[in-house]
């Protein structure tokens, strides 16, 4: 994969993490009533950070919960051997509250999917949002995102890789990578096998002439 270019660095973050706290204040409704719920797992600390935003703009501070959707993916029989079960913590029940899923990055679709079936078990939200940090594009599923912080349009053979503090202990940055393309398979014919090592089978023994064979036997009658 290649070293990457950087779309973001931390300001650009902390700026767009700003505009999103305050478009979700718009719609907050009444205090109280907002629960900020991270998906595992980039998705927490920015809720966190969003959290702690909202407070300081002078509003009461949103409750975070964090939600691991592994074992809700569609994919998961094909993705994962083993799958890492995480945490999940959602710190007041949900029913007749207003959901504000957080993420890294929009891509597909199939984790908001996932996350959305995860809540389901959890409660029944008065309603459901979406906020997510990036949106990259290349949707498979007909989800949107209700808060984006930026958008950037790219390819399938492209990754965003969101790196945070907390979780990458580096700097803030998004950084734009190039899958680089797999190695062509071998189309040769295989190498012939060397012979097995061990022990080596006798020569097969040369049958005598029928006249010796008959002298032999007129020796042996005799004794």
């Amino acid at each position: 994969m290649s070293v990457g270019t950087v779309l973001m660095n931390a300001e650009e973050i902390d700026g767009a993490l700003a505009r999103l706290a305050h478009q979700i204040m718009e719609v907050a409704g009444e205090a109280g009533s907002v629960v900020l719920v991270g998906i595992h797992t980039r998705g927490v600390p920015l809720a966190r950070r969003l959290a702690r935003k909202i407070a300081a703009a002078g509003r009461e501070e949103p409750a975070v919960g964090i939600l691991d959707i592994n074992l809700y993916r569609d994919d998961l029989s094909q993705t994962f051997d083993h799958p890492i079960v995480r945490r999940t913590d959602v710190p007041l029940p949900l029913s007749g509250k207003r959901i504000v899923l957080v993420d890294d990055v929009l891509y597909t679709g199939r984790t908001i999917r996932a996350a959305m079936d995860a809540l389901t078990d959890l409660g029944r939200p008065r309603a459901v949002k979406l906020a997510v940090l990036i949106d990259r594009g290349g949707r498979e599923l007909p989800i949107h995102a209700d808060f984006v912080g930026r958008t950037f349009m790219v390819g399938p053979d492209q990754l965003v890789d969101v790196q945070l503090g907390e979780t990458d202990g580096t700097n803030d940055r998004v950084v734009l990578r190039t899958h680089e393309p797999r190695p062509a398979r071998r189309t040769e014919p295989p190498a012939a096998r060397p012979p097995a090592r061990g022990r080596a089978k006798p020569a097969p023994q040369k049958k005598k002439p029928a006249a010796r064979r008959a002298k032999a036997g007129r020796k042996g009658a005799g004794r």
